[in-house]
């Protein structure tokens, strides 16, 4: 198993933007397949396939199909939000250095990718879509995540969209399950029983987007901070799996 965790995908993506590093990059997929073919808590396998059913990945536990999709779950704001809008405060220089962090495997998440209800957002929509209480933000949608294991009330209402998605997050057992299972213990405390939610939060009462200079430095700075701590992970991850064999894709 080789994954480069330095690799910017939107560099390593011809003819991005148009072209989404999430739909179109085949190095980004791989990764995601080797890095996430292994074992479930319960013992099963989690084998991802790709490039059959016209899916981007998808898993067959025999029961049940889980077609999955990839998402760059970091946002920077350097595109919209305040970074954009004030680059004589902020930097282009940093700025460029956080986008193309945030675009690194570190940076993606594979979340399902098919539509349950019609007309319904999948999870990927939603956490664009709710610009006000999540704004793509990888913390706060774990953070609903989190609730949804607990069945407790999400303000966010990505909880609504979360609980479609039920047999999937079932596949993990618990919040701590789905946390190791995708290596976001960075993003959580210890004992699993809370999230390191980033500035700026008020339990989805107001805006999720950083909309001043300083509280956008210390999201920027948390946000690097969680990237290179979970591409080391991966890292490290990697190193300890790089003799076993890897489930192949049909």
């Amino acid at each position: 198993m080789v994954i480069d965790t330095s690799l910017d995908f939107s560099k390593d993506t011809p003819g991005y933007p148009k072209r989404d590093p999430d739909r179109v990059n085949p190095r980004l997929r791989e990764y995601h397949r080797l890095l996430w073919s292994k074992p479930l808590p319960d013992g099963r396998v989690f084998t991802l396939h790709s490039g059959v059913r016209g899916h981007y990945l998808y898993y067959d536990s025999g029961v049940e199909t889980f077609s999955l999709a990839s998402d760059s779950a970091v946002p920077t704001f350097t595109r919209w939000g305040f970074a954009k809008d004030h680059p004589e405060l902020v930097g282009n220089n940093l700025n460029a250095e956080f986008f193309s962090k945030a675009y690194t495997i570190g940076g993606m998440m594979l979340f399902p990718g098919n539509q349950i209800t019609r007309g319904a957002w999948t999870i990927n929509q939603a956490r664009g879509c709710l610009r006000r209480t999540i704004a793509d933000r990888l913390d706060l949608t774990v953070e609903c995540i989190r609730r949804h294991y607990l069945r407790m009330d999400d303000l966010s209402r990505l909880g609504i969209t979360l609980d479609r998605y039920r047999s999937f997050f079932g596949l993990f057992g618990s919040f701590k399950g789905y946390v190791e299972f995708f290596l976001l213990q960075d993003l959580v405390s210890s004992d699993y029983s809370s999230v390191k939610v980033f500035p700026p939060f008020d339990n989805f009462k107001s805006s999720a987007v950083p909309n001043d200079l300083a509280t956008y430095l210390d999201f920027r700075r948390r946000s690097i901070e969680f990237l290179d701590a979970r591409n080391r992970r991966i890292e490290r991850y990697v190193a300890q799996h790089s003799s076993s064999p890897t489930p192949k894709s049909s």
